[in-house]
């Protein structure tokens, strides 16, 4: 019988990480393996199994977060999968990628310790590859090549029958023959794949890069995603059906008429890849590089495809310019190439360490949080992290290169840089982790479908996902904008459902959000 007092009784305790000093010296993942499951349990039945769950209402998956939390604190494992793979087609990634607005939304996150709900969500993503629970779904419900691993009918949670796991349909014939190419791999296009995938649809997923798999396998440093688990993922999908054609630029190799006659529909979902400029002088100098450039280089080279990555920090002066999720990738991949430095300028100021006034719970605050990298950077002594840091300007050395990194404190308003406070770093590197303005302007598939860019520098979409191109749909941040990879997935599903509804008239596919839907705010 779960405690219904370890909310009160119980701290809370977070996945034990390896020593920062250690992790410099390899790109393994930063957690210590094994570490999380002996406590786990007791993590999960904190959960106070809330009347009016907020937790999963700031999930844009909706995951049924305090049954799967009640389900571990019982030890059921198989029907926690159950339940965390029925709204969740990729958990292993959400759990190690996720920022987590479940826990900020946790009634628990009032008092400043919420249930660790992203480490529960990992154990149990991690226990159902392990034990074959999640293995590929095929239209028909075979279970040859793993199946549904057993789960459905899972033993110590009556219900916990999933008809549709992951929005499978089980009927290999609704897809009626249908055919539907997904431009794009990334978490959004590969969601969308595999739902339309399971209920029936012959789907084929095009990727321009020599690999599938978008940001999640060039933009996300293998210290916080090791590749041999999206690769895993990739061959579920293979097993299931879904095609992938790589090295193939929709639009370029493939013009989008061709698309159009070939397929009945089509989602794209290219992501909003196009970097934020810093418009300031010596921008063009050599050595000042946006961010995923570099990260791909890095990446790169994990997959084997050159020995050093031609823009490398080893040796180097580093300035990154940006505080969010790129650069802290940006920071721990520098320290792992052997960087002299590391500064990184953010123009906001310093967050508060607890919800300000005007981010009450629910909402996910902007707190002042430390990534992995930055307690890595504390422990190499590698260089500050500045907040309220405007960049003015980048300065050459007699050789040409880019020598030192102008800056000043920035306005509260308007984060203009004050007046006196100019002064100058050494740098031999800049990246520009800035964020992402869109998809790439020059996509000559765009152009081919009847598509145009909004004023925000995304495609334009309807509340169904739907464009004014019939049969084309748009998912992910090429129609939200840069976002998290929770709402990818959410977008990916429900666009999914949007197109077996167009195909067939009706639906069995869960729709998560609609295209309009936004985090939780005030």
């Amino acid at each position: 019988m779960a405690d219904r007092m370890a909310f009160f009784t119980t701290p809370r305790a977070e996945r034990a990480r390896r020593d920062a000093r250690e992790r410099l010296g390899d790109r393994r993942e930063v957690y210590r393996p094994g570490a999380l499951l002996p406590v786990v349990g007791g993590q999960a039945e904190r959960c106070m199994d809330c009347g009016l769950p907020f937790c999963h209402s700031a999930c844009p998956l909706g995951n049924l977060v305090p049954e799967w939390n009640q389900l571990v604190a019982a030890a059921d494992w198989r029907a926690a999968a159950a339940r965390l793979l029925a709204t969740n087609n990729f958990p292993e990634f959400t759990g190690r990628l996720c920022p987590a607005p479940c826990e900020s939304a946790c009634v628990l996150a009032i008092d400043g310790a919420a249930v660790t709900i992203k480490n529960v969500e990992l154990a149990i993503a991690d226990r159902a590859w392990e034990e074959g629970w999640d293995g590929p779904l095929p239209p028909g419900g075979s279970e040859g090549s793993g199946g549904s691993g057993g789960l459905e009918g899972s033993e110590g949670f009556e219900g916990a029958r999933w008809s549709g796991r992951a929005g499978w349909s089980g009927s290999s014939e609704r897809g009626g023959g249908r055919r539907v190419a997904v431009i794009g791999s990334g978490p959004a296009g590969l969601a969308a794949a595999q739902q339309l995938t399971r209920a029936g649809h012959a789907t084929t997923v095009y990727e321009r890069a020599d690999r599938p798999g978008g940001l999640l396998r060039y933009g996300i440093p293998p210290f916080r995603l090791e590749k041999h688990r999206l690769e895993r993922r990739l061959d579920q999908l293979r097993a299931e059906g879904t095609a992938f054609r790589t090295g193939v630029w929709a639009g370029r190799d493939v013009p989008g008429e061709e698309l159009r006659a070939r397929y009945d529909a089509l989602v794209v979902a290219v992501g909003a890849t196009a970097g934020r400029e810093l418009p300031v002088p010596g921008r063009e100098l050599p050595g000042v590089h946006q961010a995923m450039e570099y990260l791909t280089w890095a990446n790169r080279v994990d997959e084997g495809d050159c020995p050093a990555p031609p823009v490398s920090a080893e040796g180097r002066h580093v300035v990154i310019v940006g505080g969010g999720d790129t650069a802290a990738d940006c920071l721990g991949t520098a320290l792992r190439q052997h960087a002299a430095s590391v500064t990184q300028l953010d123009i906001n100021p310093r967050p508060p360490e607890r919800r300000a006034p005007g981010q009450p719970w629910p909402v996910h605050p902007k707190v002042y949080r430390e990534t992995t990298s930055h307690e890595e950077s504390g422990a190499a002594g590698a260089g500050p992290r500045v907040f309220a840091a405007v960049t003015v300007g980048f300065e050459a050395g007699p050789d040409g290169r880019l020598a030192a990194v102008r800056f000043a404190e920035a306005e509260p308003a308007g984060r203009s840089p004050r007046t006196g406070t100019e002064r100058s770093l050494p740098a031999q590197l800049v990246l520009l982790a800035l964020g992402f303005t869109g998809p790439e302007p020059d996509q000559r598939l765009f152009t081919q479908l009847g598509l145009a860019t909004g004023p925000e520098g995304t495609l334009p979409r309807d509340d169904g996902f739907a464009t004014a191109a019939e049969g084309v749909f748009v998912a992910g941040d090429a129609g939200r904008g840069q976002s998290l990879v929770v709402w990818a997935i959410a977008e990916g599903r429900a666009a999914a459902a949007a197109v077996d509804r167009y195909l067939c008239g009706r639906t069995e596919l869960p729709s998560p959000i609609r295209a309009s839907t936004r985090a939780l705010t005030l």
